[in-house]
């Protein structure tokens, strides 16, 4: 009877992982979207005198989704933290469908002039202010069913339910590829994976609306205002600024392995369409894996030191990595280093979701997570595309990725330190033992 309980509670956990990530799914397919198609983007709605200028222009608009994003953290977190976690997810869905659905049918540049590329950007900012809060509000819900001693490996699933739809888009995108000229695509096919996300949010919404609300949060006797969550983020502004410099590791790295990759590989590894998609496939696959199993071992060994060593390796080998592909430039050495940042990423994005939610008091947490990630992702991460671009363009360095790679590691090491510590940044784990 026992063993039968057991398997019905274990197949429980996995439909309720799945109901609560699929919001991630459809923000994610949709952000890799814009990044992957950003060339055929630039012409529809930014025609401009160079190529150049043309992607420029499209690469801010979407990183302007992301500037959205600390406000959604702040008025959609302080709503989540006040009237519960299932409500706020599925509020969130509503608002990045109706992004999703803008950028998807709006008429291009030619059809009605001015107004096409106001309208992405209205689509974009509608997205960023929905993604502010989605994945803290989802970290949250799946800290607090974890079982006791698993919140790493059930954390984890965040970001993993994102590699699902990078994987999905890839394969849209090269079953595109094979079936459509270019002309073809650049005319009207790049929007066809987009419908196709509209097409699942019915379905979206039907597996959300029946999530159930966390035990942990409907056992709270106090809910606190919006005037307390707002003075509690003020008290912790450490917390949140340590919070967000954990953050740009993880975005820096997620934006430049997946959202830019397609971009990398044609326009300045001169590769095939094909090639860039299947080594982006590979990635998604690849994040897959590893998010779980470092998640799961974050639990046995701390969190600690996968964050020190992960953050550690990526300061001192991404710029080394893409400037031997550069140097070398072919499918199998893309695969090769893409597979390697991959490996970086995953493992140390696996341990630190789940420390964020730890350093952050329990009485704000969807709101402080929301803020510290929309504040990482809204100033560094969001413009890695844009940041690429850029560097590369003013340094005629084409490995100058790996500087901004770089960089980011290097705010994940800081952070890690500070964070563990003694006294600087105290664990919401030690916080509860002091007050037990």
């Amino acid at each position: 009877m026992s063993a039968t309980v057991a398997a019905h509670a274990k197949r429980s956990g996995i439909a309720t992982v799945l109901r609560v990530t699929s919001g991630n799914f459809l923000e994610m397919f949709d952000f890799f979207l814009f990044g992957f198609y950003a060339t055929y983007i630039s012409k529809a709605f930014f025609p401009a005198g160079s190529d150049f200028a043309s992607l420029m222009l499209t690469f801010m608009t979407f990183g302007a989704g992301f500037l959205m994003r600390p406000l959604g953290a702040i008025i959609l977190g302080a709503y989540v933290d006040q009237i519960g976690r299932r409500k706020g997810l599925i509020l969130t869905l509503t608002i990045m469908a109706s992004g999703t659905i803008l950028i998807a049918f709006v008429p291009g540049y030619e059809t009605i002039g001015l107004v096409a590329p106001l309208l992405v950007l209205v689509g974009r900012l509608l997205q960023g202010f929905s993604a502010g809060v989605e994945l803290g509000g989802v970290s949250v819900y799946l800290s607090e069913m974890a079982t006791p001693g698993n919140k790493g490996f059930y954390v984890s699933w965040q970001s993993a339910s994102q590699q699902v739809a990078i994987m999905v888009a890839a394969v849209l995108g090269y079953l595109l590829s094979t079936q459509l000229t270019a002309p073809q695509i650049g005319a009207w096919g790049w929007r066809i994976p987009f419908v196709i996300g509209c097409l699942i949010v019915p379905f979206l919404f039907y597996i959300r609306r029946s999530l159930e609300e966390t035990q942990e949060f409907l056992a709270r006797k106090h809910r606190p205002s919006t005037s307390e969550i707002f003075a509690s983020i003020g008290r912790d502004w450490l917390i949140i600024l340590m919070g967000m410099l954990l953050v740009v590791m993880t975005t820096v790295s997620f934006y430049a392995i997946t959202v830019y990759t397609p971009t990398f590989g044609k326009a300045v590894l001169k590769l095939t369409t094909t090639d860039s998609l299947i080594v982006t496939f590979c990635v998604g696959l690849s994040n897959f894996f590893w998010l779980p199993v470092m998640g799961a071992l974050s639990d046995r060994v701390g969190r600690k030191p996968i964050l020190m060593v992960f953050s550690g390796l990526t300061l001192l080998t991404a710029y080394p990595a893409l400037a031997w592909l550069v140097a070398a430039p072919s499918f199998p050495n893309m695969l090769m280093v893409l597979l390697w940042l991959s490996f970086l990423y995953g493992s140390y994005n696996g341990a630190m979701v789940v420390a964020l939610t730890e350093i952050v008091p329990v009485e704000v947490r969807t709101a402080g997570f929301s803020l510290a990630y929309a504040l990482a992702t809204a100033l560094f991460g969001g413009f890695t595309p844009l940041m690429s671009t850029w560097l590369i363009e003013v340094t005629g360095n084409k490995a100058a990725p790996g500087i901004w790679m770089g960089f980011a590691g290097a705010c994940g090491l800081v952070a890690t330190i500070v964070v563990y510590s003694n006294g600087a940044v105290r664990t919401r784990a030690e916080r509860e033992s002091q007050t037990a």
